[in-house]
């Protein structure tokens, strides 16, 4: 991931340094176990509990020559312990290190996405909260549909970020897995209970069954995951994008005093950061892809998947860390015009409340074929020929058979087609 866009809270998880360290103490809970069955003498365990250490440089060292890096690094791990190191790693194989450390890893950054998604959610409410009864046009295919309130589009945000912490919750339980079994799962050379152990110490589960690996289903479900979360938070930024048009501005990105939005147009305010949100997006649908073809394994392992891993992990974890803790900051502080939202909402010279209209004639007993064609005849005289919609229609000899001035006027107030922002918004405690 770009260093830019590396929180130090969330790149201290995928350093070398935090994952070697959790590997050590994989090896030395292990070691504590099979102190229990009697296997490492209490002199051996105290020697192992107080001086394993490593160094990373003296790994890389190391792993120049024998070319892997577990080896290497409970090489190094020996030459700190001495002769109780025999006992560092009896009975299993480097995956059940790896993979271990690597699930409380990924358990250690989704607890820190989840903590970014509650921020993020408690700034939605506020804001729905904020704009519960801000009336703005409603648009579908683009084009104005019907009258709707900015905190409406808050709480569907927040709805769907309820929904992303409930799915990182369930791919957090799925990841937050270790395994000890030996080579290829049958637990040949260990007893399991060091397995039950170890996974209960570093507060994770131990897998029910896995080969040398734990299987990478779980994986995939943790990056596609983090791939819905983001296209969610691009779904949100391209909304803002759109509603920041020059030609609709109905909000914007906040603009610091001194920011400078084009190097040739001193005018521009450009919505930067959303746009961000929708490239960064991107890059973790590519990497749920990538995911997903690290499913499928050679017979109990290969080693495709690991290349793979050591990219799309901490990138994508860094990747949604950033632009958790940046959308946060966009909606925060979103600049809101309810004067402009108006100002839309009448540009069309009344033609949404044509739906009222539709259902003012057929509740009079007009066909619904009938209303829709006298209706649909004088908004389109609006839209080809700028014709005054309410005039018309008042002027309209079928409409007026059947509805007076005032049933037409009462048409045209948008309130009673808002008589139920309350009732949703209660369903979200607002």
């Amino acid at each position: 991931m770009i260093e830019r866009y590396t929180h130090p809270e969330m790149g201290h998880i995928w350093t070398l340094e935090n994952e070697f360290r959790t590997m050590l103490q994989v090896e030395i809970l292990a070691c504590e176990a099979m102190n229990k069955l009697g296997i490492v003498p209490d002199d051996a365990l105290k020697d192992i509990q107080t001086k394993a250490d490593f160094r990373i440089e003296r790994i890389k060292e190391i792993e120049a020559v024998t070319n892997h890096d577990i080896i290497a690094f409970l090489t190094n791990v020996a030459e700190y312990v001495g002769d109780a190191s025999k006992y560092i790693h009896k009975g299993l194989t480097s995956s059940d290190v790896k993979d271990t450390a690597l699930g409380v890893m990924m358990k250690q950054s989704a607890d820190l996405l989840l903590s970014h998604l509650e921020k993020f959610h408690a700034v939605l409410k506020r804001r729905a909260a904020e704009h519960k009864h801000t009336i703005m046009i409603g648009r579908t295919h683009g084009i104005h549909a019907e009258p709707m309130t900015f905190g409406l589009k808050f709480a569907l945000w927040m709805d769907e970020t309820e929904r992303n912490i409930e799915r990182l919750k369930q791919a957090r339980d799925f990841i937050a897995v270790g395994k000890l079994s030996g080579a290829v799962g049958t637990y040949s050379n260990i007893d399991p209970f060091i397995e039950e152990y170890v996974c209960e110490k570093l507060g994770i589960k131990a897998a029910r069954l896995a080969t040398q690996v734990i299987q990478r289903d779980r994986h995939a479900d943790f990056l596609t995951t983090l791939a819905i979360i983001g296209s969610s938070l691009d779904k949100m930024a391209t909304e803002i994008r759109n509603l920041q048009r020059t030609d609709i501005r109905e909000a914007e990105e906040y603009f610091a005093p001194g920011q400078k939005g084009s190097s040739a147009m001193p005018h521009k305010r450009n919505p930067i950061t959303c746009e961000k949100i929708s490239g960064m997006a991107r890059l973790l649908r590519g990497y749920a892809v990538a995911a997903l073809e690290d499913v499928a394994l050679w017979h109990e392992r290969d080693i495709s998947h690991s290349s793979v891993e050591r990219v799309i992990l901490p990138d994508a974890t860094i990747a949604l860390d950033h632009m958790l803790r940046k959308f946060t900051g966009i909606v925060d502080k979103l600049l809101v015009y309810p004067e402009a939202m108006m100002a839309n909402l009448n540009k069309t010279g009344g033609l949404i409340f044509s739906q009222n209209l539709l259902i003012a004639l057929v509740s009079k007993g007009v066909l619904r074929e009938d209303a829709y064609k006298w209706v649909q005849r004088n908004a389109m005289a609006r839209w080809l020929e700028g014709a005054d919609f309410k005039t018309n229609v008042e002027m309209d000899a079928d409409i007026q058979k059947y509805l007076s001035k005032e049933e037409i006027e009462a048409c045209f107030d948008p309130k009673p087609m808002l008589r139920h922002v309350d009732l949703i918004m209660s369903r979200f405690g607002l």
